[in-house]
């Protein structure tokens, strides 16, 4: 063959070449799969159930908020003590579990040896400010190192992060990192909805940037797991909580990550689950924007938190003690001790009083006055709507820091008494207690005139229920004045079944409780 024959036979083998490859690239894929496969089709022609548009939007708002948040949240990668952080876990994780660094490696939470390395401990957080400054929960950091705290941001960037403060009665702390960022959008507390559409997100079980949609379940719940002490699992009595629920999925690892509705505003910061697994198989709680602000702002302003408190111990308000108070509906929160020298004892509210408002805002539970008392501080005051022998009125109460050593305790001692009967004691079998006449040198001890002694009270009746514990003293039942035991079984026999009945109590450290209950069928 000649050399112009074998360039033409080359020529025309190119050409060939790129006319197939035109060809072959404008074949459709049902041609394609005709060439290859003979008359196989694979799938149908159209979707079975095409989303109408109000659907697709959406589904298109998820897939945009989703994209929009997470430049926000961040993962937090910590440098703990192992054995330090096992502390405390006794009796938390069968029910109520946080997230982050008290999972155990092997998932068994019991405590490492004494000479335990340092090890990592994951958690999330939320950026507030466009030069760095996010928020965490208190438990993620609590155990930190110096040094040992280390910000993840979505595009993979590590930072090192100064802890700013920690406040353990809300579980926030505030961290600081140097740079340019995207802050959140915080909603208002009024844009919370029962019912509407939310999204979480965080680095659950260590993949970052995770988006789980779920709706806000409830408001305003309580579970009783902040402040808790971690040698003794006491629960501080300052400690406060107003969770939002949700039932997006949250899962180890979410701790301090966002909760956002879908104008991609941050609603909440996640921080605890409902499991008995320890992983999602139930409800997930966030600490409310509002709360979560003012605690941030606070931290940030001087590192330390300057809280104001009423001073008083509270419940949320039952059908026994709406009823023992005559309250025409069940909301509001009782007033159960008033704490020596506190602000409410200046203001004078009594044991006994109802909260129904704050500053003209409602409270329908313990959980929303404490939540409403968090957003102020020592020194401010705040004008209370209060439930007094039937009536409504109102007290203004300068707030004041707690002073510790003065609380009032929860419980008086929870011990029959050695006290010999006097004068045939009543007993209430009914409602499981016993009282007696007041001796001289009860009336001394306790520094009353009258009342009624509590000499025993039954550990599985209605009373100890209630929080009644014997070798305290009753000073009224029902409004009323009490002096002897025959009187307060007056005023008891008086009541009809179902009736609510308050007594006002008085404690061996001085400090008054009052005590609702229903009277039981005779």
């Amino acid at each position: 063959m000649s050399r112009r024959s074998l360039f033409t036979a080359i020529s025309l083998i190119g050409i060939g070449v790129v006319v197939g490859v035109i060809m072959m690239t404008s074949f459709s894929t049902n041609a394609l799969e005709q060439l290859f496969a003979g008359d196989v089709t694979l799938g149908a022609g159209n979707p079975p159930a095409a989303a109408p548009p109000a659907v697709k939007l959406l589904n298109d708002q998820f897939a945009t908020v989703a994209g929009a948040v997470t430049q926000s949240v961040v993962s937090i990668s910590v440098k703990i003590d192992a054995k330090k952080s096992m502390r405390g876990m006794e009796g938390m994780e069968e029910l109520f579990r946080r997230f982050g660094p008290f999972i155990s490696p092997d998932g068994n939470g019991e405590e490492e040896p004494e000479q335990a390395p340092e090890r990592d401990a994951a958690g999330s957080g939320v950026l507030l400010t466009a030069d760095g400054y996010v928020v965490t929960n208190n438990h993620v950091v609590e155990s930190a190192k110096e040094g040992g705290i280390t910000v993840i941001t979505t595009d993979k960037k590590e930072y090192k992060a100064q802890l700013v403060g920690r406040d353990p009665l809300t579980d926030l702390a505030v961290l600081k990192i140097k740079g340019q960022f995207t802050p959140a959008h915080m909603a208002q507390r009024s844009d919370i909805r029962i019912g509407e559409w939310v999204i979480a997100v965080g680095s659950p079980l260590g993949l970052q940037s995770t988006v789980t949609a779920g709706i806000v379940s409830a408001l305003g719940r309580g579970i009783g797991i902040v402040g808790t002490n971690e040698n003794t699992n006491e629960r501080n009595r300052y400690a406060i909580e107003n969770f939002i629920q949700t039932d997006a999925a949250i899962n180890p690892g979410n701790s301090g990550g966002g909760l956002f509705n879908l104008n991609g505003s941050l609603i909440g910061i996640n921080t605890a689950i409902a499991s008995r697994s320890g992983v999602n198989a139930g409800y997930g709680f966030a600490i409310p924007v509002d709360m979560m602000r003012s605690v941030v702002l606070d931290i940030i302003d001087d590192g330390k938190i300057e809280r104001g408190y009423i001073g008083v111990e509270i419940t949320s308000v039952d059908e026994a003690s709406a009823k023992a108070v005559g309250l025409p509906k069940v909301a509001g929160v009782n007033i159960n001790k008033v704490v020596k020298g506190g602000a409410a004892e200046a203001a004078g509210i009594e044991v006994g009083d109802v909260i129904l408002d704050v500053d003209g805002r409602q409270v329908k539970s313990s959980n929303e006055l404490q939540s409403e008392i968090v957003l102020r501080r020592a020194g401010d005051k705040v004008n209370l709507k209060l439930w007094r022998d039937g009536r409504e009125i109102t007290k203004t109460v300068t707030l004041k820091a707690p002073n510790y050593q003065d609380v009032a305790s929860n419980d008086a001692a929870d011990q029959d008494s050695d006290t010999p009967d006097k004068n045939e004691p009543v007993s209430f079998k009914d409602l499981g207690f016993a009282v007696s006449p007041l001796s001289g040198e009860q009336k001394s001890s306790f520094g009353v005139d009258q009342g009624v002694y509590v000499n025993k009270v039954d550990r599985t009746g209605r009373m100890a229920e209630r929080g009644l514990r014997s070798n305290t003293v009753i000073l009224k039942a029902d409004g009323k004045e009490v002096s002897s035991p025959s009187q307060l079984k007056k005023i008891i026999a008086a009541k009809s079944p179902g009736d609510g009945v308050m007594f006002v109590v008085k404690n061996g450290d001085g400090s008054k409780q009052a005590i609702s209950v229903q009277v039981p069928e005779s």
